[in-house]
């Protein structure tokens, strides 16, 4: 189930806002009337247009597609509105004031204020869709998340059936620096043993694109690497530099910095992330069986004449 939150809230604004009943109504003719809530038609282009790919051309077809996946979400959003509003929800002044204040602290000092003036948005406005957003997200944790509970027996189910995917294989994490001929390489290694940094000498030296990343090879198991690499690092010491190792790419040298034994995670261990799976799968499918039925219960009209 999506959750609403900042950026989602910078969509909304062009997306949602022309349907906010406060807001003076356009002379056009109405494309979507839901519960009594109306769309007009040139409501719905001007949100429309917001989301077209600035990047590319659709095809007709694409833009059929994604006409018809916008109607349905601006239907979604009113039948949310208008069950916020049957379960008499309010948002509390505090409320309001934290969720302004959250939003703005993403931007530098009066950067806010600029960007609702780019977009030609009045802090009224603003508000006015915050406060939508707000009555939404209330309605979600009324009607989703609190009728969702996980069972001490599902998690354990849940862990028996997916143990593997719990256990983590040995790992190491490394740096490498890769030069062309053994020569340089030898070069390289002496350098390294007389102190030169690894990081630098990555930086100065390797011809692998990890070089802009200090010679950076991330963290990996066995196997995910190149064989040669794997002799070398899984029996390196942490901290040591490798002996200089030739395969297919060139000269290397390693520098393991870390290493991570093998995990076979217990249920406990593990018992937080599965409640967070389940939880997530039953939010879902909560939110889906909910709307499926606000919008069979609901009066939706569309004149499909006009798209």
């Amino acid at each position: 189930m999506p959750r609403r939150g900042f950026a989602t809230i910078i969509l909304l604004l062009f997306m949602f806002l022309p349907a906010c009943r406060q807001q003076v109504q356009l002379p056009s003719q109405i494309l979507l009337r839901v519960d009594g809530r109306t769309v007009s038609l040139e409501q719905f282009q001007h949100g429309f247009e917001q989301i077209l790919p600035g990047d590319r051309t659709l095809s007709k077809d694409e833009e059929h597609a994604l006409r018809r996946s916008y109607l349905a979400q601006r239907i979604d959003h009113e039948l949310l509105l208008a069950e916020a509003e049957n379960l008499k929800l309010r948002v509390s002044p505090k409320e309001m004031r934290q969720a302004m204040d959250s939003h703005r602290q993403h931007y530098p000092p009066g950067d806010f204020d600029r960007m609702l003036k780019e977009h030609g948005l009045t802090a009224e406005t603003w508000n006015r869709l915050l406060l939508e957003e707000l009555l939404v997200e209330k309605a979600l944790h009324h009607m989703v998340r609190m009728q969702v509970s996980v069972a001490e027996e599902e998690i354990s189910t849940y862990f028996a059936a997916h143990r593997q995917s719990f256990t983590r294989p040995e790992m190491v994490k490394a740096r490498q620096i890769t030069v062309m001929t053994e020569a340089e390489g030898r070069q390289i290694l002496e350098k390294l043993r007389q102190g030169m940094n690894f990081r630098e000498a990555a930086r100065r030296h390797s011809i692998s694109p990890d070089a802009e990343q200090d010679g950076d090879l991330g963290t990996f198991a066995r196997g995910e690497m190149p064989e040669a690499f794997d002799q070398a690092v899984f029996e390196l010491p942490v901290g040591r530099i490798s002996e200089l190792i030739q395969s297919e790419f060139g000269y290397h040298i390693f520098l393991v910095e870390e290493h991570l034994p093998a995990l076979q995670p217990t249920l406990q261990a593990a018992r937080e992330d599965i409640i967070a799976t389940l939880r997530q799968e039953k939010e879902e499918k909560r939110y889906q069986d909910w709307v499926q039925a606000l919008r069979q219960e609901a009066s939706i009209e569309i004149d499909w004449t006009l798209l």
